[in-house]
């Protein structure tokens, strides 16, 4: 018996991130983590989608058309499935998802991306909710300090710990990615 295929959602990887108005991030491993995810997927030939985020905002280092805009170096090559999205989750994007998904019989993701506690952790839920094994390649990440709503520092590392907290076991598994480009290069093709 053949295990379906385990399809890399790689969320908004870009060049506008860098700019400083985001303030502090954490896990300045985040990068090469995601590009030993899309080796390790390219090799095993299985399913690599990238997520773009094209921002609707005035001025957002996002913008469609910025520098911003574009992938950071290390999501190199071209994907299975290229996802524009002005939102949150990697489920709201054109082309969509879930169908593209559901027509090449992905049952299985693994997201990486940035930022650890908004676009990933929502398209965490969200591919949790529609069905699918859901696991966050959480060292393939990174957040941004934010400021609560007592204008308490919460930091990057916080953010990212708390998102893990909230997803495992109920949406996701949290997973190395080390240990993912192992187990892709091993148990799949």
């Amino acid at each position: 018996m053949t295990e379906s295929p385990t399809a890399l959602v790689v969320v908004d990887v870009q060049v506008g991130f860098d700019d400083s108005s985001w303030g502090r991030r954490n896990n300045f491993g985040c990068e090469s983590n995601v590009e030993l995810l899309i080796e390790a997927w390219r090799r095993a030939r299985q399913p690599l989608v990238f997520v773009r985020h094209d921002s609707a905002e005035p001025g957002s280092p996002l913008a469609r058309g910025t520098a911003g805009n574009a992938f950071k170096s290390c999501v190199t090559g071209d994907p299975d499935l290229l996802v524009s999205k002005a939102v949150h989750s990697a489920f709201y994007g054109v082309p969509d998802l879930h169908s593209w998904l559901q027509a090449n019989a992905v049952q299985r993701v693994v997201i990486c991306g940035i930022q650890t506690n908004m676009c990933c952790e929502t398209t965490a839920r969200m591919a949790s909710d529609l069905g699918y094994t859901t696991t966050l390649a959480l060292d393939a990440t990174h957040a941004f300090d934010r400021i609560d709503t007592d204008g308490r520092l919460v930091t990057a590392d916080e953010l990212a710990r708390m998102t893990a907290t909230n997803l495992r076991g109920e949406f996701a598994e949290i997973q190395p990615s080390r240990a993912l480009a192992e187990r892709i290069g091993v148990s799949d093709r």
